[in-house]
């Protein structure tokens, strides 16, 4: 064996050795994502949102713009550490195969090797964007829940962040575990799907009930669990057995009395705050399984599909707030909301379905899966026919309103 064979077998054991490392060392880069994801909702909760407030359009902008710069801005680290292979990123790294032959046996699609900052970049900013625009999808769904819930307006971001973090738990595990397991269980959309569609048949059928107690699932919730049929403020359990009453305090702001003697239960109960965030974690569940499956279509590296996922909901509550705003100045966004709620409903059902029809007798096909673009399409359309018909045709002010001659 000469010279020039024993240089090249030390560099491939040196550079084999160097990816070994680097792959032991990316665990570090999840967790060091993890610590200033978490710095940052530890800031929202604990610094910025510490007093429960209804979130004005304003501050809601206000915080929109900031998730989407960071959610930019962290394509620069993306970038330099790939390009310099920080703690292992871009080696051994998956990637599909530029060279794929399908008519090739030996051929492989998902290849593992080294990828640089500008691919690396490219790929996280598609994926950021894909995955900001299917969560519209959530934004309007949720939007439906807190009407179906009648949340209080100043205790909705409350249920939005810890909604969040069930969000960042939930997505993170399957987004390891893969978009093919996620896959195989899809009978369970049917069941999400069928709810959906009777949600958005409720709130156009059945005038809106400030009463809580009269909500569905609440009254389901009530024959397994303890469930109360009033909020006490912003708590998701409760010990109260009386609905909370308020008194004005000298500034003039309604401040929670204290419970009567005798009326705190011994166990306590869950709020219908609670209901409504279970709600919101199953809707982020619903739609987690349509996008993830979308950015693994761009790429096969789970540290950009993580990121990228994770990145692009959290600025979901600022959105969320944004689009509360404009229900009430939009009378026609409130119906283009329910008729987005029912066609993400028939969407879930035409993807699990198909595959169980045999089950009735029919027989199973292929799920039918509506392009991602054509949806963003039909919800961009839905809610600019609506605002152009809000605009058009404005809400009359009622008699009682007008002021008298």
């Amino acid at each position: 064996m000469d010279f020039f064979t024993l240089a090249q077998a030390a560099q491939a054991a040196t550079e084999a050795t160097q990816a070994a490392g680097g792959a032991n060392l990316k665990i570090w880069a999840y967790v060091g994502f993890v610590a200033l994801v978490i710095g940052f909702l530890a800031l929202d909760l604990g610094v910025f949102h510490r007093e429960a407030h209804e979130v004005s359009m304003k501050e809601a902008m206000g915080w929109s713009i900031v998730w989407l710069t960071c959610g930019v801005a962290f394509s620069a680290f993306v970038y330099f550490a790939y390009n310099n292979h920080w703690l292992g990123l871009g080696l051994e790294t998956p990637k599909y195969n530029p060279a794929y032959d399908a008519t090739d046996p030996a051929s492989k699609l998902i290849i593992t090797g080294e990828v640089l900052g500008g691919e690396a970049a490219k790929q996280y900013l598609v994926g950021y964007v894909v995955e900001k625009s299917l969560a519209m999808d959530n934004i309007f769904v949720i939007a439906l829940i807190f009407t179906f819930f009648a949340v209080p307006a100043k205790y909705q971001h409350r249920v939005l962040f810890w909604g969040i973090i069930g969000a960042l738990l939930m997505r993170g595990a399957m987004i390891f575990a893969g978009a093919g397991l996620i896959m195989k269980y899809q009978w369970i959309l049917i069941i999400f799907g069928g709810f959906l569609i009777l949600t958005a048949l409720k709130m156009a059928l059945i005038k809106g009930n400030d009463d809580v107690s009269q909500n569905i699932v609440v009254k389901m919730c009530k024959k397994i669990f303890r469930v109360t049929e009033f909020y006490d403020g912003q708590k998701f359990w409760t010990k109260r057995t009386e609905k909370p009453t308020y008194t004005p305090d000298a500034s003039g702001n309604l401040v929670m009395d204290p419970p009567r003697p005798g009326t705190l239960s011994v166990k306590a109960a869950m709020t219908p705050l609670f209901l409504a965030l279970i709600m919101v974690e199953i809707t982020d569940l619903v739609f987690a399984v349509d996008s993830i499956p979308a950015i693994f279509a761009i790429t096969p590296d789970p540290f950009i599909v993580f990121t990228s996922n994770i990145f692009a909901i959290l600025g979901l509550r600022a959105l969320y707030f944004c689009l509360a705003a404009l229900i009430r100045k939009f009378r026609f966004l409130k119906p283009a909301l329910i008729l987005i709620l029912a066609f993400v409903g028939v969407k879930l059902l035409l993807l699990s379905v198909p595959p169980y029809l045999d089950v009735i007798g029919m027989q199973a096909s292929k799920p039918i899966k509506i392009d991602t673009t054509l949806s963003l399409v039909i919800v961009l359309a839905t809610l600019t026919l609506a605002v152009i018909a809000s605009w058009l045709l404005p809400e009359k002010a009622n008699a009682a309103d007008q002021p008298k001659a």
